[in-house]
């Protein structure tokens, strides 16, 4: 009972999804003697189900947490889709699925909702299928587990999309940076602008809005606006790892901060990313495009940076939309100024 009290407290005393995640998966581990203990995120696009994994307890308690493991630039899309069972799972909101795997031990998989939605699902390896008062435990658990989980994501999440939100933006930048290990000089005005190493991993952020969308909202209504941010909020978190941290802004801008990876690989996340909504046959809507510009993160402050991106944004809208744009080849192109820092930045 004083270690079911413990891991209790542990779960509810915890303010980010990150930490609450690890201590699921340790509570799951010690009190159920699971072999393995994960939670996945659950994508959906149009009708389909897809799994990013968050974190990640083996039988020997290591803990592997995709939220702070280093980004791979070799690697592409993160995401892996659900089987028909689990699919369907999903689908109903059913409380558990039970599988086995490719070795024979028994898979247990528990969809949590955050409102009407499956955020998430946590899966749990055993050698051999759980009695009934593990069973009963396990799901006590997961309950205390999606009861706080709502509590924080109230707080975090933007209501419509599920992307973070505004608010949490400084925390997770700051957080962000301090992780890198370094910092990059700042651009001064007056400064020889700097050069990307084409194997140097950096930290970037990018600001995204959807070309007309005014327009969308004004043809169509407010309704199928929403659902086109819907759609597209789904796509980034598709097209990038989960590690990243994708945030809608208010209205039609989102805002990515991509993880220590190569200018040649950010350019390729960012264009994966474009070409993904211009491709896509948006209900009733249609065709739907975005334009996105970005900027490499150095010393300076997230408003500074904002700048940046935001002026790449402003730039790529002004010359056809559609497009990314990258503020530091813009400036060594000279078709931007470098600005002095400001107290404020206009997401347009």
């Amino acid at each position: 009972m004083d270690l079911l009290l413990f891991h209790f407290a542990e779960i509810t005393r915890c303010r980010e999804h990150e930490t609450l995640d690890i201590a699921l998966a340790s509570a799951l581990h010690q009190l159920t003697g699971a072999l393995s203990a994960a939670t996945l995120a659950v994508i959906q696009a149009a009708d389909d189900f897809y799994l990013q994994t968050r974190v990640t307890m083996q039988g020997n308690g290591r803990v592997r947490s995709e939220f702070e493991a280093p980004a791979d630039p070799e690697k592409s899309v993160r995401v892996t889709p659900c089987d028909a069972a689990l699919a369907d799972a999903i689908r109903r909101k059913a409380g558990e699925l039970e599988q086995r795997d490719g070795n024979g031990h028994c898979l247990l998989w528990l969809p949590v909702c955050l409102g009407d939605r499956v955020c998430c699902c946590v899966r749990l390896e055993y050698a051999a299928p759980c009695d009934a008062d593990t069973r009963t435990l396990i799901r006590g658990i997961v309950k205390v587990y999606a009861n706080h989980k709502n509590l924080i994501d109230y707080s975090e999440r933007d209501a419509l999309t599920g992307l973070l939100n505004r608010r949490t933006f400084d925390t997770r930048f700051a957080r962000m940076t301090a992780q890198s290990g370094h910092a990059r000089q700042a651009q001064l005005p007056g400064r020889a602008e700097r050069r990307h190493s084409a194997q140097a991993r950096e930290n970037w952020l990018a600001v995204v809005d959807i070309d007309h969308f005014k327009n969308i909202n004004d043809r169509f209504g407010h309704v199928y606006g929403d659902e086109v941010l819907i759609l597209v909020a789904n796509m980034l978190k598709a097209s990038f790892r989960s590690n990243e941290r994708i945030f809608r802004f208010g209205g039609e801008e989102f805002v990515v901060l991509l993880r220590a990876v190569t200018l040649k690989n950010a350019s390729l996340a960012f264009e994966r990313f474009r070409k993904t909504v211009e491709e896509h046959d948006f209900p009733q809507v249609g065709r739907v495009t975005v334009s996105l510009g970005y900027a490499s993160i150095s010393s300076d402050t997230p408003v500074v940076i904002l700048g940046h991106a935001d002026q790449a944004l402003y730039y790529a809208k002004q010359h056809g939309r559609n497009q990314i744009q990258l503020y530091d080849q813009l400036v060594a192109a000279r078709l931007l100024q470098v600005q002095s820092p400001s107290g404020s930045v206009e997401i347009f």
